[in-house]
């Protein structure tokens, strides 16, 4: 699991030791005591007004080599559709539990996976009536997201999704290069994700985002440059530069030698290749991975804020978040557990109580809070943090961003206020983020056994 030196320690942490997209990572949930609690009771005092819907769907054509998200490989006997019975049926039961005693508005939408886009065009039409009839959201209303694959970004699809209200399109292309491709475990031909983005443009979705990897075994500045170029012909409004992990029990997993300093250098060295040349063509960067055309318009809520809105999680690969517990199913890599972990959830008959999470105390608020604005390219208003918790972030964590000055991690030019992460220190945002884990995340992190 992941590493997290003493604070003490004045040699700066590794890059790549952990992508830290929520926390606490799932690998610190555990069952929780019986009687789980009822969502009634977690979510009646929650505010309810800016909610996030987000639906998974654990399926895929193909498991990539470097993939460890909770999907799995085809869906035989009808089982997208006893899937989708079980995702209409906990929608119910969520829907009731969140009452009307207020308001319940939802801000944003995403249907993530896995692939959404391995459903047919008829289930994902029955995808986005379980979000409006059973959840209330209306999907042409807000940002909706969805994940798309070249195999799968069908005309027919991609016209129900349009039709539906999807504002955005995000394709995993990894590399433009069909040699990295298959170095990836990623079989694909260049011609068939041309042709993908093609459709994805003609569908009129106006957000487009394109994801690329980088530290592909092979990969070259050059073969990394020729990837990004053919990225920029189609002018994505958004673009995702992600850092290859190989991670246990992924396919990559089982064939390559742990990471080592050379490998760290090169992903280190392409990075900042990336992100020159994306800053060079038009893009700002938001985060160590995401980059947005400057001239693209804003797509969602200027107000809306993930360290403080409440996430509801459907299907069994999603976590929702109130203010004191996060929580979602069991999480598992390799495929014989998650092929178990979804049937267990077809059968499902259920859905009023939440079974696997963690309890999230103050301690931990503080942190998540800081990690999620730090990580952002924008950085975070001290005032805010001190409104929310009656403290300064400096005196919670002291020692944490004392460390982060000394490194040089901290953008000294910020104006007065706000505490924003230097070039350098966004370029270590993975080696960066781990170090503001608790210890008991971190304990129950590396008590996790992975399966």
């Amino acid at each position: 699991m992941t590493e997290v030196r003493g604070l003490g320690d004045t040699a700066a942490p590794r890059p790549y030791r952990s992508y830290v997209y929520a926390y606490p990572h799932k690998t610190a949930y555990r069952p929780l005591p019986d009687p789980a609690p009822s969502l009634a009771a977690l979510w009646r005092d929650e505010p309810k007004d800016a909610l996030s819907l987000y639906a998974h769907i654990p399926f895929c054509e193909v498991r990539c080599g470097f993939c460890n998200l909770f999907t799995r490989i085809g869906a035989p006997d009808e089982l997208t559709t006893r899937y989708l019975d079980a995702l209409d049926r906990q929608a119910t039961a969520v829907r009731e539990s969140l009452g009307d005693a207020a308001p319940v508005r939802f801000a944003t939408a995403a249907f993530g996976g896995g692939t959404p886009t391995f459903l047919t065009a008829a289930e994902l039409e029955r995808l986005c009536d379980i979000a409006e009839k059973r959840m209330g959201v209306d999907l042409r209303a807000v940002p909706l997201s969805v994940e798309t694959s070249p195999a799968t970004a069908t005309a027919d699809r991609l016209a129900l999704l349009a039709e539906r209200g999807a504002t955005r399109l995000s394709i995993g292309v990894q590399s433009f290069v069909e040699a990295e491709a298959r170095a990836a475990v990623r079989p694909q031909r260049r011609a068939d994700v041309e042709s993908a983005l093609g459709r994805i443009r003609d569908s009129g979705v106006p957000v487009l985002n394109i994801d690329l990897i980088y530290g592909i075994d092979g990969q070259t500045e050059e073969s990394w440059r020729s990837s990004l170029d053919a990225a920029l012909v189609w002018r994505p409004e958004e673009l995702y530069l992600y850092p290859l992990y190989v991670r246990p029990l992924t396919g990559l997993g089982r064939i390559s030698p742990t990471a080592d300093r050379e490998w760290d250098e090169q992903r280190l060295r392409l990075y900042r290749h990336g992100r020159d040349h994306l800053l060079a063509h038009g893009y700002e960067q938001v985060s160590m991975r995401m980059f947005r055309r400057t001239d693209a318009a804003p797509l969602g809520p200027d107000d809306y804020a993930c360290q403080t809105d409440g996430m509801i999680g459907l299907g069994c690969g999603a976590r929702s978040y109130t203010s004191a517990l996060h929580y979602s199913f069991d999480y598992a890599v390799d495929m014989r557990e998650i092929r178990s972990i979804i049937d267990a959830y077809t059968e499902t008959a259920d859905f009023s109580r939440a079974e696997v999470g963690r309890w999230v105390d103050a301690g931990e608020a503080r942190r998540r809070h800081l990690l999620q604005s730090l990580l952002q390219a924008e950085g975070m208003p001290v005032a805010g943090y001190e409104e929310r918790f009656g403290a300064s972030p400096f005196a919670d964590f002291p020692a944490e961003l004392g460390r982060f000055e000394a490194l040089g991690w901290l953008d000294e030019t910020a104006p007065a206020g706000l505490l924003r992460l230097s070039a350098e220190g966004l370029a270590h945002s993975d080696g960066l983020g781990p170090e503001l884990f608790s210890p008991s995340v971190r304990a129950a992190m590396a008590a996790y056994e992975p399966k």
